[in-house]
């Protein structure tokens, strides 16, 4: 079994685990592919990609194409005879790069396939109050995210959980459904299924697309735990987005903390009410937002009683947008 040449294929953090568990689980490694280094932050400094950090610190070959349809990467690809190619949150494979393998190309994502595909199914889960998500491998095809499942792994989503808590968790239990997966696959004791298969009858289908900047500025006018799983469905990154404005001046900022609060008011939905010392909570549908931290535009993170030492609130309107 582990001499099984796998080719692995990520980019972020979340791949950074499953890698690691191939190799502590003794699996022949054969070539890490990666994003290019890309400049980025402030200073525009060129940075390594989590995995192929990871690979380096592991002596693992890499390859950092800039087209997968390159003939010269492709060539590299099929001279490593890997037996499996292994994607986790990757770039879409071209059909001339997942067919080169005689197993296939096996693909980790984050959600219980066939709900939530695309980009971002972590945030998209929490945004929409779900309780439970999972892991799934599935066997890549021509589309996105539409291939035949091999494995899924269900996992609790707990509601004091942000985006990037469950990340961690999820990134745990999928480097774990990947050598499942595979040792499955080794002793033909997994027969892929069409993701039809998972569906129940009326079930809606719910995607995960991309997560845009104008996607997350709130919208106070939806109840209070809407916003609320909205702002952890953010959190850490990218951030749910708002603004406190007066005449001459708008102060956009991030919230990375929340409480829901419902009660009965009369108030326009976005109107601030703070002391001016210790709390700021925001007026929506039917109850408010406590905020519990955030940041203003090129400043650090702040509790909102550090943030209303040095911020006059009452000196903006009472209207958040």
């Amino acid at each position: 079994m582990k001499s099984l040449k796998v080719a692995y294929m990520g980019t972020p953090e979340f791949a950074v685990a499953p890698l690691g568990s191939l190799l502590m689980n003794g699996y022949n490694v054969v070539s890490v592919v990666t994003s290019p280094d890309k400049p980025a932050g402030r200073g525009m400094t060129v940075r390594k990609s989590a995995v192929k950090l990871f690979a380096e610190s592991n002596y693992l070959p890499i390859l950092q194409p800039e087209d997968l349809r390159s003939p010269v990467f492709l060539e590299r690809l099929r001279r490593l005879n890997a037996d499996i190619f292994v994607v986790v949150a990757f770039r879409m494979l071209p059909r001339e790069v997942w067919t080169i393998p005689p197993w296939g190309t096996i693909n980790l994502h984050a959600s219980l396939l066939p709900q939530y595909r695309g980009a971002a199914p972590i945030n998209h889960a929490i945004i929409n109050g779900e309780t439970t998500t999972g892991v799934t491998t599935f066997l890549i095809d021509e589309k996105t995210d539409t291939g035949n499942i091999l494995l899924r792994q269900e996992v609790s989503v707990f509601p004091f959980e942000n985006a990037s808590d469950l990340h961690d968790k999820l990134m745990k239990h999928g480097a774990r459904l990947v050598i499942k997966t595979l040792e499955g696959l080794v002793t033909n004791f997994i027969r892929p299924k069409p993701q039809s298969d998972f569906m129940m009858p009326g079930e809606k289908m719910k995607k995960a697309p991309k997560i845009s900047p104008g996607f997350c500025i709130v919208d106070w006018d939806q109840e209070p735990h809407r916003i609320h799983n909205f702002i952890r469905g953010l959190s850490t990154y990218p951030c749910a987005r708002s603004a406190f404005k007066n005449e001459s001046k708008t102060v956009a900022f991030k919230i990375y903390e929340s409480l829901p609060e419902t009660a009965e008011h009369q108030l326009d939905p976005g109107q601030i009410v703070s002391d001016g010392k210790s709390f700021i909570k925001i007026a929506c549908r039917g109850g408010f937002i406590n905020l519990l931290s955030l940041q203003i535009e090129g400043k650090k993170r702040l509790s909102i009683a550090d943030f209303l030492r040095g911020f006059k609130i009452e000196a903006y309107s009472l209207t958040a947008v």
